[in-house]
């Protein structure tokens, strides 16, 4: 191709870029599971059917992991791997186990395994203990607020 056909080429291009018609398509900025820059576990690692039957936060072993959402998953046993699989969405933390407070805020933060609580059978979790603090003066409405946010945050 001749410098002289090339040129209306890039002109229309050009034309087509500034005028939106050749954008890329839009992606979320962030994944729909938080896992870490350079980890692809949810929860940190942590157990989340434990929150449910132990009440408490317990690590998971490697040994007892599956993948679920384009996240690695692990578990304390075997059982609590298979309660996951066969119910993975009554498991797994509320907003991808971004921090609640944050999806409430219309924003997106990480979420602390250490710092949890179960509501209504859900797993929420959230950044650090001040933040779950202020979280926790008005549960209902902020999970109110980040049900209407989620997830729509994640482009954000």
């Amino acid at each position: 191709m001749s410098r002289s056909a090339v040129r209306p080429l890039i002109v229309a291009l050009a034309a087509l870029a500034a005028a939106g018609s050749f954008a890329p398509p839009a992606l979320a900025k962030e994944p729909a599971i938080h896992t870490g820059f350079f980890s692809s576990l949810a929860v940190g690692g942590y157990d989340p059917v434990a929150y449910f039957t132990q009440g408490k936060p317990v690590e998971g072993s490697k040994e007892f992991s599956t993948r679920w959402m384009d996240a690695d998953w692990r578990f304390a046993s075997a059982e609590n791997r298979d309660l996951f699989l066969a119910a993975p969405e009554k498991y797994a933390p509320q907003y991808g186990g971004y921090c609640a407070w944050a999806i409430a805020q219309g924003k997106t933060a990480s979420g602390d395994p250490k710092f949890w609580k179960v509501v209504d059978d859900r797993l929420y979790l959230n950044y650090d203990q001040d933040v779950q603090q202020r979280w926790e003066k008005d549960i209902p409405g902020f999970i109110a607020s980040a049900d209407r946010n989620w997830p729509a945050v994640l482009g954000k």
